[in-house]
């Protein structure tokens, strides 16, 4: 029997059934406009935001700008009553860390501003001079001792400099000169040449500041130490001999040292001690236990009240818990954390060895004196003095730190994609020198007969 013919446009009778079969497409599928949809949509848009070349430069400016100005509220709010107990303005301690930060503004933006190149140049005259005033703090009727410490040079009137804080900047700025200029000729795969003379200028910075007796710095000059030695390629062996020897070396510090060990002991602790040695670490605990989830308002808090010692300074974040609560903690841990990210991202991606070196030193500084601070005052770490970047009170401190920052923003800006990126915005008053006003003038210039412009 003839197969019977199949009209035009007409489907078989087996193609239809399974046709109408077929499940309709859902609205909730990868293509339709559920919720799951939303979802990854928004995931990919924030995908390709977060990828952006000029990602890096906000998070650095950004998280810097609010970590400073958070801080400069905070100071203010802990020390009132510090300047009043001292017969001070209620102000006055604020005023003295908002002329710190206005200073440090203009060098953050002088520091963004600057090229590679003059980074370099600087390497070699900042760590002399960091060194020489290092030395002149050691000298008699020069050098201030403040509990212990003496670390300070008196500028006259109510300011003081503290050279120590300028040698994590000085440590960074030569060492990353150095390793980069070594590692274009090739040798760093030298061990000899991987050391020296970056461990034992090191060391000599370590001496000085020891000389002090603040071991606080000395830790965070070690830590940038060991970050320069770990983005150089370090082995594993050389790396662990010298945190080895660092960590010997810390251990006969705080052992010939009662304070220090009494800090040592005060890790956890949750009772004063027999003699009150504890006093500072439980208080910052209570402070932070009983700010709650938002905290019992800015400027009530009561540990400022004299009971926790210093409360705008190393211990300033106890106070943020107490006042502001889990949720501004979180905050600056946050911060930290994108500024962190940022710092990263730049090492890694940029092909400037000095680049890398320095970035990723600036990142290791604040980072890890982020870490000790924060896990003092939480009772994880012993106290060691050290404020909390950007934040504490302490104009010596804020300075570099805020010059570091302003590298950081300028090694941003100086990635290939964040150039281009940054080359392609035009001003949006006067003239474009690629757009129609600046044809336009040119077109003029050349009808002229005289040829005079």
């Amino acid at each position: 029997m003839p197969a019977k013919q199949m009209l035009p446009g007409r489907r078989p009778t087996a193609v239809r059934a399974q046709a109408r079969k077929r499940p309709a497409p859902s609205a909730k599928g990868p293509g339709g406009h559920g919720p799951l949809a939303g979802l990854r949509r928004t995931h990919r848009q924030l995908r390709r935001t977060w990828d952006r070349p000029l990602t890096a430069y906000y998070l650095i400016f950004g998280s810097s700008l609010l970590i400073t100005v958070l801080g400069l509220v905070m100071v203010y709010s802990a020390s009132m009553i510090k300047a009043l107990q001292l017969g001070l303005a209620p102000s006055y301690f604020f005023q003295k860390q908002f002329l710190a930060a206005s200073i440090g503004t203009g060098l953050l933006l002088a520091a963004s501003r600057m090229p590679v190149k003059l980074h370099r140049a600087l390497a070699y005259p900042v760590l002399a001079g960091t060194v020489f005033l290092m030395v002149l703090v050691q000298i008699p009727g020069i050098g201030v001792s403040i509990q212990g410490n003496q670390n300070w040079i008196s500028l006259g009137g109510p300011f003081m400099l503290q050279p120590s804080e300028f040698g994590k900047l000085a440590l960074i700025l030569w060492g990353a000169d150095l390793l980069a200029r070594k590692g274009d000729r090739g040798l760093l795969t030298q061990w000899k040449h991987l050391l020296v003379p970056l461990v034992p200028v090191a060391f000599l910075l370590l001496g000085l500041i020891m000389l002090g007796g603040d071991m606080g710095t000395a830790m965070i000059l070690c830590a940038i130490l060991f970050g320069l030695l770990w983005l150089a390629g370090a082995p594993t062996r050389l790396f662990v001999g010298v945190l080895a020897v660092a960590a010997t070396i810390g251990a006969v510090l705080i052992k010939t040292a009662p304070h220090r060990m009494e800090r040592l002991s005060c890790i956890g602790a949750t009772d004063l001690g027999p003699k009150g040695e504890c006093w500072q670490a439980v208080h910052g605990i209570f402070a932070l236990a009983s700010g709650g989830w938002f905290g019992s308002g800015l400027g009530a808090s009561v540990e400022k009240w004299g009971e926790l010692p210093e409360a705008h300074n190393d211990f300033i974040f106890a106070i943020t818990g107490e006042e502001l609560g889990l949720a501004g903690t979180l905050s600056v841990l946050g911060l930290f954390a994108a500024l962190g990210y940022a710092g990263i991202r730049v090492a890694g991606r940029t092909e400037d060895s000095f680049v890398r070196y320095a970035a990723g030193g600036v990142t290791t500084w604040i980072t890890a004196q982020a870490v000790i601070n924060i896990g003092a005052v939480l009772g994880l770490l012993p106290i060691a003095g050290v404020p909390l970047p950007l934040f504490s009170y302490g104009g010596s401190a804020l300075l570099p730190t805020m010059f570091a920052v302003g590298l950081l923003i300028a090694f941003a800006r100086e990635e290939p994609a964040a150039r281009a990126a940054l080359a392609m915005r035009q001003p949006k008053f006067g003239w474009k020198r690629s757009g129609p006003i600046w044809k336009s003038m040119r077109r003029r210039v050349k009808k002229r007969p005289s040829g005079e412009r």
